[in-house]
């Protein structure tokens, strides 16, 4: 079954296209105060857009955020010469340990 379509409406799909496309700003403040006295202040600061639309603004905060980010793998340098533990001589040609005398 063919669903109408009314001209001059938009859907769902239009909409988040235009937002995501174009941007989407949204700032307030809340102020909560008492006999003046400032008691609790939050700004709000919201954007809503695309990841490439961000880009093309500068922001790319979540590139370097190290939440957001994995860890480049460590890797160790090579060692030319053994480490002391690989030195460790064997337990069959060690030397008993002297006794303490109480």
């Amino acid at each position: 079954m063919e669903r109408p379509t009314v001209s001059g409406t938009t859907n769902l799909i239009d909409i988040l296209d235009r937002v995501l496309d174009k941007g989407l700003v949204i700032a307030g403040d809340v102020r909560i105060s008492l006999a003046n006295v400032e008691l609790l202040t939050i700004r709000i600061r919201l954007l809503v857009c695309s990841v490439d639309k961000a880009e093309q603004i500068g922001l790319n905060w979540w590139k370097y955020d190290p939440n957001l980010t994995m860890p480049a793998p460590v890797v160790a340098p090579q060692r030319l010469s053994p480490r002391p533990e690989d030195r460790a001589v064997p337990a069959a040609t060690r030397k008993p340990a002297a006794r303490r005398r109480r």
